[in-house]
């Protein structure tokens, strides 16, 4: 397409980028392993739209006012980190009254899925992101740097979304052969948690840089 340059560069750096874990992953495999592959995957989807969502702002300049505005940044990563320690909080807390760690309660489908589109969306550095790493593979004179961000979003969503579909089937996998209650469930449960509460507080002291 006219306007982009090094597309097979783009692909790769974006796999790449897409296969190291972070917030959304771990909700992938929290959901995977507690409720099957059908819930993993509705995850991964609702992230996907929240990535949808970045596109769209970047080839707006949308994403610029976080880049620019140190009270929208602080806004955004304040409530976004307070949504991940509430997630990991989740995680943690669902205790029976013998102090034996349960399963997350299960959710619908329609909650899986606002549930990881809230993941994305509320990550400022998400947005910042798309707003720094896209604009490498669009040339300075490029006629339409709209439509070219929104191709280039468009590549890495889908690629992005395969990657967690598949994160979201091998954690399917994994649920069935753990028993919820099993020793190896809780303390995958609970380092989901602590990783989730510890992203958020990385987060919440994040700069915009």
């Amino acid at each position: 397409m006219d306007g982009i340059h090094d597309l097979g560069l783009f692909v790769l750096s974006g796999l790449l980028l897409n296969i190291t874990p972070g917030a959304d992953t771990l909700y992938i495999v929290a959901r995977g392993t507690t409720q099957g592959a059908r819930a993993g995957a509705v995850a991964a989807l609702g992230i996907g739209a929240g990535c949808i969502v970045h596109t769209l702002a970047a080839a707006l300049g949308l994403s610029a006012i976080l880049a620019t505005s140190a009270t929208a940044f602080a806004v955004v990563k304040w409530i976004g980190a307070a949504y991940l320690v509430y997630l990991g909080l989740t995680l943690l807390a669902s205790r029976s009254a013998l102090g034996t760690v349960s399963a997350p309660p299960l959710a619908s489908l329609r909650r899986v899925f606002v549930q990881g589109f809230v993941t994305n969306m509320l990550n400022p550095k998400v947005a910042l992101f798309f707003l720094a790493f896209l604009p490498q593979f669009i040339d300075t004179d490029a006629p339409t740097k709209a439509m070219a961000f929104l191709v280039l979003g468009a590549i890495f969503n889908v690629n992005g979304t395969l990657w967690n579909l598949l994160v979201a089937w091998s954690a399917g996998g994994l649920g069935r052969r753990l028993s919820s209650r099993s020793p190896a469930a809780i303390w995958l449960h609970r380092s989901i948690g602590a990783l989730f509460i510890a992203l958020g507080v990385r987060l919440a002291f994040a700069e915009r840089g």
